[in-house]
């Protein structure tokens, strides 16, 4: 049965040029996926929902849910502030 979700990505692409996919039902496993890949900075190719490729506005709506994320969970840590703070301050969601 076809996943919901696909991820073509490259691990180290200055030195790596084989395109590995991840397929999964689960769209917090793509966010926590596309955090991890976003902090590697690994090449993020193509992201696919029932096989269709996500474009435009919904590519950069899975990338940018990702980036803050990440800018969320450094600000938590490196100010020490609780999620409330980071969301009146800063208006990123945990």
């Amino acid at each position: 049965m076809l996943k919901t979700y696909a991820i073509d990505y490259t691990i180290r692409p200055q030195h790596n040029h084989i395109v590995t996919t991840h397929f999964t039902d689960d769209p917090v496993e793509v966010e926590n996926l596309l955090m991890h890949l976003l902090v590697s900075r690994a090449h993020i190719g193509e992201i696919r929902r029932h096989g269709a490729p996500l474009v435009g506005h919904q590519y950069d709506r899975m990338l940018k849910i990702a980036a803050e994320r990440i800018a969320s969970a450094m600000l938590l840590e490196s100010l020490a502030l609780d999620p409330s703070a980071v969301k009146d301050r800063f208006g990123l969601a945990i």
